[in-house]
């Protein structure tokens, strides 16, 4: 049975945020779990708590009742955990995820986790391939992609874009792209391990309702490493297609220009996904309340126009 005082959270936040699926999101629970939960608390309680309707929630006399107590006592609990929390998570856990998301994203976010809780340990495993999380004793994976129906619990935290770019000097040089067609004129850096040719995704008003179009390019060089095809394309290689956080940063600085916006393909889902199993062990369930709001956060920078600019 789900924890007194776990139950009560989801509850708060449930009424807080006006739904349950608002309450699944942000704690990483399914909206079954949060289901369960509060009705465990209306049959502890003895009544109804809460009136569900397909618009809003509602409190009933008790639920509003228990609600000023119960978010009293999470005040008081968010008040003392600083001073407890830090030592009483303890263990080990395995982590995945892309290797340069992991590398720029993710691990920052790991190292304050482990900062705050010095009797955690953690291993992650920065791979470019989706690994089986039961199958391979991960805990917690953060992976980019629509996601197939599954047994994991996945909470959504934002999205990435593909952009193309090419550095100023290139541009300079050989023009700008304005059209999709224009892309066969220019120099295209790949990114695979097979030859020149490759297909590169583009969407854009033409294709509506989310539709991709593929496009090949023909790649005068092409790069089996991420890092080593954006360092080419900053050097003036030619035009590339890369993640929103492989080269943000260098858009911003402007050693790289956005291309071709209007024909962005679809941004694609990052989730965090943990077997439900896996959340029961505090210092993994600890560690994804510390990754999810803090990874939605940079997701949502990246996708700023502060950060991502034409």
């Amino acid at each position: 049975m789900m924890d007194r005082l776990d139950a009560i959270g989801l509850f708060v936040t449930a009424v807080e945020e006006g739904s349950l699926a608002a309450s699944a999101r942000r704690h990483g629970r399914s909206p079954a779990q949060v289901t369960r939960a509060i009705a465990q608390l209306e049959r502890q309680a003895g009544e109804a708590l809460l009136l569900r309707s397909t618009r809003k929630l509602s409190l009933t006399a008790a639920g509003d009742r228990h609600l000023q107590v119960w978010r009293e006592v999470m005040a008081r609990l968010r008040e003392i955990e600083p001073t407890t929390r830090a030592t009483s998570l303890q263990g080990a856990i395995v982590l995945t995820a892309p290797e340069l998301l992991g590398r720029i994203e993710v691990m920052p976010i790991l190292e304050s986790f482990l900062a705050e809780h010095p009797r955690v340990s953690a291993r992650i495993m920065l791979l470019n391939r989706q690994v089986n999380l039961i199958g391979e004793g991960v805990d917690v994976a953060v992976r980019l992609a629509p996601l197939a129906d599954s047994a994991l619990t996945a909470v959504r935290v934002g999205e990435i874009r593909t952009l193309l770019c090419a550095s100023p000097e290139y541009l300079a040089r050989a023009g700008s792209p304005e059209r999709l067609r224009d892309l066969q004129d220019h120099d295209c850096i790949g990114l695979n391990d097979e030859g020149d040719a490759e297909l590169w995704t583009f969407g854009g008003e033409t294709r509506p309702g989310g539709r991709t179009r593929a496009v090949r390019v023909q790649s005068r060089v092409s790069v089996n490493n991420a890092m080593a095809a954006i360092d080419y394309a900053l050097r003036g290689g030619g035009l590339i297609q890369a993640r929103s956080y492989q080269v943000a940063a260098h858009i911003t600085a402007g050693k790289l220009v956005r291309l071709l916006r209007d024909h962005e393909a679809p941004p694609v889902p990052v989730h965090v996904v943990f077997p439900g199993d896996r959340a029961r062990n505090q210092a993994v369930r600890g560690f994804i309340d510390h990754l999810t709001p803090r990874l939605r956060k940079a997701l949502r920078a990246l996708d700023s126009d502060a950060n991502v600019v034409d």
